[in-house]
């Protein structure tokens, strides 16, 4: 069936998260992808030169909601320590969102992740970018204390893993989870006030 819309990668890249919510990676196509749309793979391939562009281009999409999501926070005219509780919260709570909301296509997403190194490790960076952002603040405004704000982050990062590193997905719906991050928290935000 042909479509009379015109074709973009927003519409590609919302077909494709449909065929991999339905197929998973492994068995999801271009091919399916197009006839979702209504149109030839060529069509598709226009758009995305390979199976692989067209699966980074998800996994970024996917990844850049979280991204975006937090990037509010980090912009609040707000008392970094509150920003910093917020930001992390924020990021426990749309993890936890994805995998369990749509726990086919987490799991999907987490492989696909998996395969585009580039597109998870500019997510990464992404992150870290705006902890940064949050610390220095914190810094300037005489709340936290560190020589290196990027470095700290980094720390933050790697010491909250558990609450955000889809591996640990599972441990999520699990009781107390909730205090166990509060402790965290609390206990990182201890080492860095000034």
């Amino acid at each position: 069936m042909a479509t009379t819309e015109i074709l973009t990668a927003e519409r590609i890249l919302e077909a494709t998260e449909e065929v991999l919510r339905r197929h998973g990676p492994a068995k999801a196509t271009v091919v399916d992808v197009a006839r979702v749309l209504g149109v030839s793979h060529g069509s598709v391939y226009r758009h995305f030169r390979t199976k692989a562009a067209l699966r980074e281009a998800v996994t970024k999409r996917w990844l850049d909601r979280t991204s975006e999501e937090l990037a509010g926070i980090v912009a609040a005219d707000r008392d970094p320590e509150a920003r910093l509780r917020d930001w992390l919260a924020a990021l426990f709570a749309a993890k936890r969102r994805k995998a369990g909301d749509d726990p086919e296509l987490f799991a999907t997403y987490r492989v696909l992740a998996g395969e585009n190194g580039e597109a998870t490790g500019r997510h990464l960076a992404d992150l870290t970018g705006q902890l940064t952002e949050i610390v220095r603040a914190g810094v300037d405004a005489g709340v936290f204390t560190t020589a290196d704000p990027a470095t700290a982050a980094r720390a933050l990062f790697h010491a909250t893993g558990r609450f955000h590193d889809p591996v640990y997905a599972p441990e999520w719906e699990q009781p107390g989870i909730d205090a166990e991050f509060e402790a965290v928290m609390d206990l990182v935000l201890r080492g860095l006030r000034a």
